[in-house]
């Protein structure tokens, strides 16, 4: 790998890191206001660590993913964080999805 490519790749990880840090200090978005507004969510980044982790010859599976994602199990950041969809973000979420 190049210097450049190295360096590349050092700042992406502390983007990645940065944005990671970012969700955990806004636990109040919730997952369905990220996919209205921008298409992706939590889960959504959990897949894609997943998956970049089996390029790379790991492997990890789904929960482990969450928890890098979430910083706790994605069971104890749902019961804590996650609110039920209102039925404005719901009629939302589903518009998009058409």
């Amino acid at each position: 790998m190049t210097e450049k490519n190295h360096s590349q790749q050092a700042i992406e990880a502390a983007v990645f890191r940065r944005l990671i840090a970012h969700l955990d200090e806004n636990k109040s978005v919730q997952n369905i206001d990220l996919m209205n507004l921008a298409n992706f969510c939590r889960n959504c980044l959990s897949k894609w660590y997943m998956a970049a982790a089996e390029d790379q010859g790991q492997v990890i599976d789904y929960d482990g993913a969450r928890e890098i994602i979430y910083g706790m199990p994605y069971s104890e950041w749902k019961q804590a964080y996650q609110q039920e969809a209102t039925a404005e973000q719901l009629a939302k979420f589903n518009q998009t999805k058409d």
